[in-house]
């Protein structure tokens, strides 16, 4: 439940002085403690704009004076809390803001009302209505006492467990206004709330279809007959005429009750109390009526032809002939059955066949006429003038359409706002209501059953009784006392969910959790919500067209059954999670019970009607992907999230048991990005290829780190962070370090990011393209170190070259491949990376190639067979070349390269020069070698010949120092350049070691930029650095050489771990 309030001060019209305003500047600037960290404010009271009265000056607490500015004391606490109201504007403040008059609003009075005002009556007018009156007489006659009672023991068990479950939620704290959407929502989060929220003002909109239409059946069909626009002129066509009306005459209620409710909801408040007495009087007559039958039963005869009940509309005597002066006539009874008015004119053959009898509609409960309502009745011939029901009835249907006569059960949770103590009236007024009416549900059909006959009882519409409402014709004293009450009753009804329905839509646009409609938000100044009422009723518009009653009743049973269901699994849930914030006070409470509830909602949707299920389902489902998909950025401690939170505990400790199977492993990405001093991410396609690779279905962690103190950094990286990846739709988790230097940063990051079973297993970084030009060392020092670090965890390394050139998220690559560069097998990473990248729509339509090196000494043809067979098994479609790698003579080019590189790490550090002077002294010492070589290339040749013959020397005897190509450059060289090193020659002593390396690195790359350089990507393997830390330069260099004419790379290291496997 909510706890963050905001105090808001009361200006008293005086003017600060200078010193209280130097002194309001000096507590600002005081809002960064001593410690340096600046302090958030309390998570209870929020005193950005607290007055001065709540300022401390005390000193019996000093040694928490450090705390004052950001969390009060336990006194002010309770001040606060006890004077905080958790009222909305209601319908007293509206009345107000209605009133133009320049007055001051009053004082907010606290709430008064109990549990018999607050939430018994409001339940009990909600629940009973228009089907009680209208169908419920119907149901009992179709359907026969026993499957009356199952529906209604169903439905109001039902209502029965969400009314527990409800209770629990509703006691779980403080319970501002917003009744059953704001404790769905804030118990399952804004996805389920926003889905369910919207069904459930679906359901209060159509349901003020239904008390609309009903409204306008009883004043056609009882009170005004004649009002009738369209006039049936052959039976058939009676039930067209009839829908026809009530879409007249209905939209026309609707557009008046739209008004009333539009110029002020104080009309409909003042005259609830009103429909609240006819509901109450009207079952009170039906009692009276039922009772008054033992001794004096009402005379209201029925005609019977056979089995089948006549309409008493069409004739005046129910005979077949009557004697008139001596003489046998027909009467207009016959007229309806036969082609002529004589006696043996040709006639229906049931008619003929049966006699017309005449039975008392209404025995009395003493009759014994209960004994043949247990079972079904037969259905009837339409088109006669039988009383025949007008749509087919089966068990499933009669659910449907009894439903709605037991929602209404949230009426007293949606006034919680003006309960003088919601956690106690909720509870009880909401059960003794479902209590009440189960009662009067169960004694109803009982009764009917016991004192009206079946006849009468399928009597839909009255056409038996000369169109008299049939439970009117039960009543006492007056049937007029049932047919007004019930027309009132529909009236109030509709009403209030025109006034209930618009506010819920509000309250679900101010929230915010579905965009497009958050215009639905605004309203009047005074905060009535118009354009919701405008939705509303265009909505309830759509159920009067449908015009039939028993059709638009299952559909707002779909629409409660939702919320019900959502409400006994968010006690479920709760339930079951035992969440520390789960202390209800209402303790009569079990998940066995909200699961039974749970089910039986869910039960009762497909029983009433399962497409419309179906519909019902889907139209949530939609709006929850959409809430979903659109980002509810709603942190409510919901229950979902709390499910959440366990599930993820127990699979972590699951996961720590041992590690992943060769068939489930993935690669876990820890993405090392860099900032720029604007505090934006250097290289954002890095996350672009981190998104591309989602395909793994692995775990993303986007990190970097920070140089200082934790003290004194800000969170602004965090949030860069987190804006790139939401830009480039990657799916992670955000990790920023800070560190007194990024090497231990780094190296904390590779060490324990994750958590449990769900850590990294693959680094991927950048590399460092601007190594050479840097001035500080330290750069291409720190790569090669998470490099050794990297494999000293057993973790698989992938290095973006370029990176600023790779694809984002919405380029197409055409046609192209992606070549795989397989020289040395570490883990298989190197196969299943393409595979992965070919999932995603930027690389869909690229091909894959795999390249493996063949020495002297190979089957090149053994080798590509056996590599087609290995992708075979593997499942993976690719072409296969290998390529052959000769021991050529170590060229010119190899040395001169080498040369270059052992003069940048030797020469740079005799030469004091600045950094434009040393890139001018490289450049003409290159020139000057490249000369040398060219007028020495015999010579060049003959110490190839030498080295190589000392190679082998080496592979024999590991302990002697490499063989040392030495070359000489003249001082004539350096003397114009340099003064201070022209007097002495300047020796370059190439390693062997580094020759061989620098050869091997500068055939590769030939060999690879002949195949592979017009490669949408290719995949290399990254060599490992040497052992020893004296040569990080040159290998810096080794990969600059392997990588040159090449557009994007992405090296791979693997840790020896990743496995890429043949088996199911």
């Amino acid at each position: 439940m909510p706890t963050s309030f905001t105090v808001v001060p009361v200006k008293d019209g005086t003017r600060k002085t200078a010193k209280e305003n130097a002194d309001d500047n000096k507590e600002e600037d005081e809002r960064v403690s001593g410690d340096g960290i600046p302090k958030e404010n309390s998570p209870f009271i929020n005193n950005t704009d607290n007055d001065k009265g709540n300022t401390y000056d005390g000193t019996n607490m000093a040694l928490f004076e450090e705390e004052m500015d950001s969390n009060p004391m336990v006194s002010s606490l309770l001040d606060k809390l006890a004077n905080y109201t958790n009222l909305t504007q209601g319908a007293q403040e509206h009345e107000e803001a209605d009133d133009d008059e320049g007055q001051k609003k009053k004082t907010v009075k606290s709430p008064q009302m109990g549990t018999f005002m607050g939430v018994y009556l409001p339940c009990l007018q909600n629940i009973l209505g228009v089907i009680l009156f209208l169908r419920l007489t119907w149901i009992v006659g179709t359907a026969g006492i026993l499957e009356s009672l199952a529906i209604v023991g169903l439905c109001c068990s039902c209502t029965m467990l969400t009314a527990i479950s409800m209770s629990a939620i509703a006691t779980n704290g403080v319970v501002p206004a917003g009744g059953s959407y704001y404790m769905i929502s804030r118990s399952l989060g804004p996805e389920f709330g926003g889905a369910v929220g919207l069904c459930f003002y679906l359901g209060t909109t159509f349901a003020g279809s239904m008390y609309i239409l009903g409204t306008i059946e009883i004043l056609l069909t009882y009170i005004v007959p004649k009002a009738a626009i369209f006039v049936a002129e052959r039976k058939e066509d009676e039930v067209n005429a009839l829908l026809n009306n009530m879409r007249v005459y209905g939209t026309c209620c609707l557009a008046l009750m739209a008004v009333v409710v539009f110029v002020g909801v104080r009309y409909v408040n003042k005259l609830a109390l009103v429909f609240l007495a006819c509901v109450i009087l009207s079952i009170l007559a039906i009692y009276a009526g039922v009772f008054k039958t033992i001794f004096e039963p009402p005379d209201f005869p029925v005609c019977m032809l056979g089995n089948r009940t006549l309409q008493n509309n069409n004739f005046d005597k129910c005979l077949k002939t009557d004697i008139v002066d001596n003489l046998t006539v027909t009467t207009r009874l016959w007229k309806l059955f036969c082609d002529g008015t004589e006696t043996n004119a040709t006639c229906n053959e049931y008619f003929l066949n049966n006699n017309v009898t005449l039975v008392q509609g209404i025995p009395g409960l003493t009759s014994g006429v209960i004994s043949g309502e247990f079972l079904l009745s037969s259905s009837r011939d339409i088109y006669l003038p039988y009383v025949a029901n007008d749509i087919t009835t089966f068990f499933t249907l009669l659910v449907g359409i009894y439903f709605p006569s037991v929602t209404g059960i949230m009426a007293g949770s949606n006034r919680s706002g003006d309960l003088r103590d919601a956690q106690k009236s909720i509870p009880v007024g909401t059960i003794l209501a479902i209590a009440t009416t189960s009662f009067i549900y169960v004694t109803c059909v009982v009764l009917f059953g016991a004192c009206i006959d079946g006849v009468l009882l399928r009597d839909k519409f009255g056409d038996s009784v000369k169109g008299n409402l049939v439970i009117g014709t039960l009543s006492w004293p007056s049937p007029w006392v049932i047919v007004i009450g019930s027309f009132f009753s529909c009236c109030g009804a509709g009403l209030q969910s025109l006034t209930g329905a618009p506010r819920l839509l509000q309250a679900i646009a101010r929230d915010g959790i579905v965009p497009f409609l958050q215009v639905f938000g605004h309203g009047k100044a005074n905060g009535e919500p118009t354009w919701a009422l405008l939705m509303t009723a265009g909505i309830c518009e759509i159920g009067i067209l449908i015009a039939s009653l028993d059709s638009v009743a299952p559909i707002l049973s779909m629409f409660f059954l939702m919320c019900y269901l959502f409400v006994n699994l968010a006690c479920a849930v709760q339930t079951l999670l035992r969440t520390p914030n789960w202390r209800p006070r209402f303790k009569f409470y079990h998940w066995a019970l909200s699961f039974l509830g749970m089910s039986l909602c869910l039960a009762l949707m497909f029983i009433s009607s399962w497409y419309y299920a179906i519909v019902a389902m889907a139209i949530a489902s939609c709006i929850y992907k959409y809430i979903e998909y659109r980002g509810a950025e709603k942190e409510w401690g919901d229950g979902i999230r709390g499910l959440s939170l366990n599930a993820a505990r127990y699979a972590l400790i699951r996961l720590e048991e041992a590690p992943p199977h060769t068939k489930n492993w993935r690669p876990q990405l820890l993405v090392l990005l860099n900032l720029d001093s604007d505090q934006g991410v250097k290289h954002p396609r890095l996350l672009s290829l981190t998104t591309q690779l989602k395909a793994g279905k692995g775990l993303t962690i986007v990190a970097n780190v920070l140089e200082g103190t934790y003290l004194t950094k800000d969170t602004d990286s965090k949030k860069a962070e987190q804006s790139a990846m939401s830009a480039e739709r990657t799916k992670g988790f955000c990790h920023v370090v800070v560190s007194s230097n990024l090497r231990d940063g780094v190296s904390h990051l590779i060490q324990s990011a994750g958590l449990g079973g769900m850590k990294h297993n693959t680094v991927l970084m950048a590399w460092p393209g601007t190594w050479k030009q840097s001035n500080d060392p330290q750069s291409w020092k720190n790569f090669i170190e998470t490099i050794r670090e990297t494999t000293a965890a057993h973790q698989a390394l992938l290095v973006a070259k370029n990176v600023d050139s790779f694809p984002n998220n919405q380029d197409r690559l055409g046609e192209g491949t992606i070549d795989v560069w397989w020289v040395v097998h570490d883990g298989g990473m190197l196969m299943l990376l393409p595979f992965l990248l070919r999932q995603h729509k930027v690389w869909k339509k690229c091909k894959m190639r795999i390249f493996t090196v063949a020495q002297m000494d190979d089957n090149s043809i053994q080798m590509k067979k056996d590599l087609q067979m290995f992708l075979y098994h593997l499942r993976l479609d690719a072409e296969v070349e290998v390529v052959e790698m000769h021991d050529n003579d170590i060229s010119a080019f190899t040395y001169e390269k080498t040369l270059v590189m052992e003069q940048r790490s030797q020469m740079l550090k005799q030469m004091q020069l600045s950094r434009t002077e040393r890139e001018r002294e490289i450049q003409s010492i290159t020139d000057e070698s490249r000369n040398s070589i060219r007028r020495k290339n015999q010579t060049a040749d003959e110490s190839s010949n030498l080295s190589q013959q000392s190679s082998q020397m080496e592979d024999t005897q590991e302990d002697e120092v490499a063989d040392i190509v030495i070359f000489f450059i003249t001082p004539s060289s350096l003397s114009s350049r340099n003064p201070r090193l022209s007097s002495q020659n300047c020796t370059i002593f190439l390693n062997q070691s580094n020759v061989r390396r620098m050869h091997t690195a500068v055939k590769l790359n030939e060999v690879v930029v002949n195949k592979s350089q017009g490669a949408h990507l290719v995949l290399l393997n990254m060599p490992g650095p040497p052992r020893s830390r004296g040569g990080d330069e040159n290998y810096m260099e080794f990969l600059e050489v392997l990588l040159e004419g090449l557009n994007r790379v992405l090296l791979v290291r693997g840790g020896g771990r990743e496995v890429i496997t043949i088996y199911s």
